[in-house]
Formats: C-alpha cells, sequence, structure tokens
C-alpha cells in the first residue's frame, strides 16, 4: 500500500509515475490505475532480472527511481545514472532464517547487510520508523542520508466501511496480514487456543491470503479451535475496516515489523492493538499502556490479550485513546515528505530548461514478503 500511495502523490504533485512489480495470476501486463501506470513482468525473483531489463532499455526515460529494498534491492545504481531513492520499511536479519533456508538466508543476509550499503551509498534512504533508522545505521548506511516518513491511515470519516454492527459480544480478535511464517498467524491461533477456557465463545479473524493459509488451517485443526478461527481471505477496504472495527482487540504477533500499518488502521477505529516489542516500529505505532500493549514474549502476549478482553473499560479507555493516536498520521502528509525527498534528489534540470518531470518509476517486487 505504501509504495501505491506514494506513486499517486507523486503523480499528484505533477510527475508521471510508473509502478514496476512483480506480475501475478490474472492482472494485466501493463494498466492504468487512475492516474499511475502499472507494469508487472516476472514473478518471486524473476522480476529482479526483468527490472534490470526495463530500466537499462529506458534508462534516459526516468528523472528519479524509488528502489524498494524489500530485503534484496534492484542493485538499480548499476543500471542508471538517474538518482535512486531506497524505500526500506525494516531490515531482514530475522526473517532471512525463517523464510528460506540456512544456505540461501546466509546469502540474503550477506547481500543485505555488506553489498547493499555499498552499492547505495550516495542514495538517499526513506523508512518508515526509527527503529528501521538505527539498524541501518548498523549497518554502515550514515543515518543523515535517511528520511523517516511514517506511513499515513484512512481515517474513519474518509471510509465507507457500510454495514457495521459494533463490536462483537462476546469479544473476539482479529489479525490483518499475508499469511506468510514470519507473520506469525500461528502466534495468534495459539493465543486463541489458550484463552477459549477464559473466553470460551472468542473468535479469531485472520484477514489476508498468502501461501501458508493450509498449514494454518491444519494448525487450528490440531488445536481444536480450527471453528473458532475465522479464514477471511483477501477482502475490500471497506470489509477490512468493518472486520477491524467490530474486533475487540488486534493481534500483532509479527516477527518484524518495519511499522506496523494494521497497528493504525485498527486504531483508527478505535481497536487497540497488542504487538511485540522487539518487531521494531510496532514499539512506535502502538503507545505502550495507552493505545495498546507490547509484550516481550509469547506468555506475555497472550495475558496482554487476556487483559484487555476481560477489562472493557481499559479496553474502550485504549482504544479511544488509539483513535487520537491514528489521527496523527494522513496519507496527504506523508505523500508530501516523500514527494520533498524525491525531488531534492533529482539531478538539476539543464540551464534555461521548462520541461516537466519526466517519470519516476518504483520498482517493487509486490509479491516479496516484507
Amino acid at each position: 500500500m505504501f509504495v501505491e500511495r506514494m506513486a499517486q502523490a507523486m503523480s499528484d504533485g505533477g510527475w508521471d509515475a510508473t509502478v514496476l512489480c512483480a506480475a501475478y495470476p490474472g492482472a494485466a501486463r501493463e494498466e492504468q490505475l487512475g492516474s499511475v501506470r502499472f507494469v508487472r513482468r516476472g514473478g518471486r525473483y524473476s522480476v529482479y532480472l526483468r527490472a534490470a531489463l526495463h530500466v537499462l532499455g529506458r534508462r534516459d526515460r526516468y528523472d528519479a527511481i524509488v528502489d524498494v529494498q524489500n530485503g534484496v534491492p534492484f542493485w538499480t545504481p548499476l543500471l542508471t545514472g538517474a538518482p535512486v531513492i531506497v524505500l526500506v520499511h525494516h531490515v531482514h536479519k530475522e526473517q532471512w532464517p525463517v523464510v528460506f533456508g540456512p544456505a540461501r538466508a546466509r546469502l540474503g543476509w550477506w547481500l543485505e547487510s555488506r553489498v547493499a550499503p555499498v552499492v547505495y551509498r550516495r542514495s538517499r534512504y526513506v523508512t518508515v520508523s526509527e527503529a528501521t533508522r538505527s539498524e541501518l545505521a548498523g549497518l554502515g548506511v550514515d543515518p543523515a542520508h535517511v528520511q523517516v516518513i511514517y506511513a499515513g491511515n484512512d481515517l474513519p470519516h474518509e471510509l465507507d466501511v457500510g454495514g457495521g454492527e459494533g463490536r462483537h459480544e462476546p469479544p473476539s480478535v482479529v489479525i490483518l496480514g499475508r499469511l506468510v511464517p514470519h507473520k506469525r498467524v500461528d502466534f495468534a491461533i495459539d493465543t486463541l487456543a489458550s484463552l477459549r477456557e477464559r473466553f470460551p465463545t472468542l473468535t479469531l479473524d485472520v484477514v489476508g491470503s498468502g501461501y501458508w493459509q493450509d498449514a494454518l488451517r491444519d494448525h487450528a485443526r490440531r488445536l481444536g479451535v480450527a471453528g473458532a478461527v475465522r479464514f477471511r481471505g483477501f477482502v475490500g477496504e471497506a470489509t477490512k475496516h468493518r472486520l477491524l472495527a467490530e474486533a475487540s482487540v488486534n493481534l500483532m504477533p509479527s516477527l518484524k515489523e518495519g511499522w506496523g500499518l494494521a497497528v493504525v488502521e485498527a486504531a483508527a477505529q478505535g481497536t487497540p492493538s497488542v504487538a511485540f516489542r522487539a518487531a521494531g516500529g510496532t514499539a512506535e505505532s502502538v503507545v505502550h499502556g495507552e493505545t495498546g500493549l507490547l509484550a516481550d514474549d509469547p506468555a506475555q502476549f497472550t495475558e496482554h490479550v487476556a487483559l484487555l478482553l476481560g477489562d472493557p473499560a481499559l479496553r474502550d479507555e485504549m482504544g479511544a485513546a488509539a483513535r487520537r493516536h491514528a489521527r496523527r498520521f494522513t496519507w496527504t502528509a506523508t505523500g508530501e515528505q516523500f514527494r520533498v525527498v524525491v525531488e531534492s534528489a533529482r539531478s538539476p534540470a539543464p540551464a534555461g530548461s521548462n520541461a516537466p518531470p519526466a517519470e519516476p518509476a518504483a520498482a517493487s517486487d509486490a509479491q516479496h514478503p516484507s
């Protein structure tokens, strides 16, 4: 979502914006969505080669390139003389071993931690939290080259969520995200199973899709809670926000988050979140003790959820604070800040030229986990 919103912000600022990403079944190879052009080439891994060929074939066309580093970047400084802005949501040290085997994990981490900082040493960076800025500094990236721009948020009055019936009674919990191992949806199912004795009618809405869905269904069956876990799949924006609004608590058990957009989306609906402190950006998107709770281990995570489920007054108090917190973050402000970074990185136009800005390209692997 961040890439799409920033592409739209660049377009709103007078730029021609193209998003280059991986293809997926049923998607057009090229498509104009609003004022942003989408070019889809390759798959989860081959998108890197296809992106390189695309940039090399149009090296004089783009005035700026936003290179989305989702573990492994697109190495665009080696392909073009245009200014490159690196977008990094978070560093992937903990995720490589979870998603890939040992050999590929070591290679991936070496590329991300050793090679990329050298290749992008002259580039500007954008990230979504101070936590990621600090992690990049640990890899040798000059903090002065890194701009923190928090993700925006759709506020409830901007949405047509339709048909909402208020909070579920008895209480329910929700998790929003891709169904991949490092999002640790299994932790959410474990939490549900652990709390069923205290809250016999507790249910869990799993909102999102991904290749781990069958394994998660099996996990719920093994724990005896399959009937209490509702796999909603990929849903539209209105349905997503309705489910967040109906839930008592939003769960964010992810191993790593640059920011935790679902936390603030839930907060906008007055729903507090429980997340892991060590995940990084969640320590900024969740204000511990005010808009939700941060845990240091799985047992504490479960107890935090139980505390909120068992204390409606505390839950409502945190929900109100969460709603106020969410109002601080808007996509308009995020887009304006992002556009300033891109435009400041752009090479000066030739003297006497009145030509409008050409086209920033965002190279993004839409299927690579983040």
